[in-house]
């Protein structure tokens, strides 16, 4: 198994493509369509890239994974699909995260929160074969309801789940969020995990100016993780990460994010006038 990462600098995000060198089959995890925010602009610059690998490498691609909806990027997942085919994978309780936030947004009564707009929605513990490659997938809450990591050989993808061993965890205040089920997420499920597991990340922020890291192990987190080791108590961790969250401002791309990524990354559709609108509550 191969594995090449993808770095979206705006976003600090990483996009994964995994391999297997023999067969050709591919998946996709966390793919990102460009936004400029000041001119409400998409692009396809990092899907482009990922292309690229994909044609230069000779692979097929079998599946795009989204880890949760996100809120910091737009998914690029639909672009992917239509481009190759691939169906688009997430986490089956993604249907909670739909309902909640179509209410938030006032999204239209025919507004799905059945999950249609995914190909598959992925339980807890299926093991999907995308080719010759066998992805478990992990349910994950804390950061969102819908959170799945998922584990492909030795490598673990945690998306927003967990971090760098130097860095920490995701935040727990998006809506339906939960630092106590994020603990047990991490320290009961993937700290359970054989130490040499490999951990993919889905952010990388860089502390201290750091050059860029993606890749830790369960070993070094349990060890290392300066908000949750292998030793740290629920109590503890939870004080921590709810204090942490509540002096943390939005992300920046939080409410195009969101709306579109709900509804499995696709554009709204277009008014009479023919522009496509985003909501944008005001507080």
């Amino acid at each position: 198994m191969e594995i090449r990462a993808f770095f979206h600098e705006p976003t600090y995000t990483l996009t994964y493509l995994v391999w297997d060198p023999e067969t050709r089959d591919a998946v996709v995890i966390d793919p990102v369509r460009d936004y400029d925010q000041g001119a409400s602009k998409t692009g396809t610059a990092a899907l482009d890239a990922l292309d690229a690998a994909l044609k230069g490498l000779e692979l097929k691609l079998r599946f795009v994974l989204e880890t949760h909806a996100h809120a910091d990027h737009l998914s690029g997942a639909p672009v992917l699909r239509e481009r190759h085919g691939a169906p688009v994978g997430i986490g089956a309780r993604i249907v909670e995260v739909q309902a909640l936030f179509k209410d938030v947004f006032d999204m239209p009564a025919n507004f799905s929160v059945e999950g249609r707009q995914f190909d598959r929605l992925l339980g807890d513990g299926e093991v999907l074969e995308a080719g010759s490659l066998e992805v478990e997938v992990i349910s994950t809450p804390g950061h969102t309801p819908a959170c799945v990591s998922y584990r492909i050989g030795d490598a673990l993808f945690t998306g927003d789940a967990l971090f760098m061993d130097d860095y920490g965890t995701g935040r727990c205040d998006f809506p339906g969020g939960s630092a106590d089920q994020l603990y047990s997420s991490i320290h009961d499920r993937l700290y359970a995990l054989p130490d040499a597991t490999r951990v993919f990340v889905g952010h990388d922020y860089q502390p201290g100016g750091r050059a860029l890291a993606y890749e830790t192990s369960i070993g070094k987190s349990k060890a290392n993780n300066p908000q949750l080791r292998g030793d740290t108590s629920r109590e503890d961790f939870v004080r921590f990460r709810e204090q942490r969250d509540a002096g943390l401002k939005a992300p920046r791309l939080l409410y195009p994010s969101v709306q579109i990524n709900v509804d499995g990354g696709q554009l709204p559709e277009p008014a009479d006038n023919g522009t496509r609108y985003l909501r944008i509550p005001i507080r």
